[in-house]
């Protein structure tokens, strides 16, 4: 079981930013495609983001692509998703996932983080 650890979640204003970090061991962060999803409460589990080992990155609505940025530092063996403009909807676990697929949509995860729950209010 891969050790994915999540961290940067909190409680913020309609309009606020908030960067999430996964931190992952290296040969995961250099040769797999990492993602970021999320749960809302009482809904399912949805992709946000996710970056290739070759740096594809890819965005689940055209909505998360313009207020969310997936980034990777190898040397830090970590993944971000920065977050702007938050709005009440992005309201939601968000978890890491390390996996395969072409993009976020296609992207079959193996391992999760343990998740880290972000909330916007209005």
């Amino acid at each position: 079981q891969v050790q994915l650890v999540e961290s940067g979640g909190g409680s913020v204003q309609a309009g606020s930013s908030l960067t999430l970090s996964c931190r992952a061991p290296p040969y995961i962060i250099n040769n797999y495609v990492m993602g970021w999803f999320r749960q809302p409460p009482g809904k399912a589990r949805s992709g946000v983001a996710s970056i290739g080992r070759d740096g594809r990155i890819t965005y689940a609505s055209d909505s998360m692509k313009g207020r969310f940025t997936i980034s990777r530092d190898n040397a830090e063996n970590t993944v971000y998703l920065q977050m702007n403009s938050l709005k009440p909807e992005d309201t939601a676990m968000y978890y890491c996932a390390v996996g395969g697929g072409s993009t976020i949509m296609y992207m079959v995860p193996f391992d999760w983080g343990q998740g880290t729950q972000v909330t916007v209010s209005s």
